[in-house]
C-alpha cells in the first residue's frame, strides 16, 4: 500500500510542548547473534502496544531507521510524564529485565536513548513532496503559507501569536 504523497511544502503547528525520544541499539559483535537478537526482538511487541494504545499512553508517532550495525527509532510523545510512565509499564519492564538477564554488561550489543523536551514555539519542520513523516505524522500537518515560508518565520509565527494572545487577554508583557 503506497503512502499518500503531499505535493508541495508543508509544516506542522508548533503550539504544543512535545517530547522527542531517540532509542536504539548497536550491534558491537555481529557474530554474537544470541546476544543481540533478543534485544532486537523485544521491540516489535512494544511498538505494537504503542500504536494500539496511543491516546492512553501519550504516544504520538515514530520513525525507524536501520543501519549496518545501528538502529534508531525517533519517537514523539505528548509529555515526559507519559514517556516515563510507559518506561515503568509491564511490557517495557519485562523487556528491560530480559535485556539485563541475557546481555547485562556483555559488550556484544549496546543500547541507547536520548530524550529532548522542545517547548512550544521552539521547533519547526518542513516537508516537500513527502508522505506524512516525523513531526508531520505526529502533529497537525499544514501547508506552508507566506507567513511560514522560512524556518525563521515558522519559529517567529508562534512567538507573535503568543504575544498577540497575551495582549488580547490583558496580560502584562515584559
Amino acid at each position: 500500500m503506497a503512502k499518500q504523497i503531499y505535493t508541495g511544502r508543508y509544516t506542522t503547528e508548533n503550539d504544543e510542548d512535545i517530547v522527542v525520544f531517540l532509542i536504539g541499539m548497536r550491534i558491537n559483535k555481529r557474530y554474537a547473534v544470541h546476544k543481540w537478537i533478543p534485544v532486537f526482538n523485544a521491540m516489535p511487541g512494544m511498538i505494537k502496544e504503542l500504536y494500539t494504545k496511543k491516546e492512553e499512553l501519550g504516544f504520538l508517532s515514530m520513525e525507524s531507521y536501520f543501519g549496518l550495525r545501528t538502529t534508531v527509532m525517533i519517537q514523539y510523545w505528548r509529555s515526559t510524564a507519559d514517556l516515563l510512565a510507559y518506561a515503568k509499564g509491564d511490557k517495557h519492564l519485562a523487556a528491560w529485565k530480559n535485556f539485563n538477564k541475557k546481555v547485562g554488561n556483555n559488550d556484544a550489543v549496546g543500547i541507547y536513548h536520548e530524550t529532548y523536551e522542545p517547548k512550544k514555539g521552539n521547533y519547526e519542520s518542513v516537508y516537500g513532496n513527502m508522505p506524512l513523516h516525523g513531526l508531520g505524522k505526529a502533529m497537525k500537518h499544514i501547508p506552508i503559507t507566506p507567513e511560514r515560508i522560512s524556518a525563521q518565520k515558522r519559529l517567529k509565527a508562534h512567538h507573535e501569536q503568543s504575544l498577540n494572545n497575551r495582549k488580547a487577554s490583558g496580560d502584562s508583557i515584559k
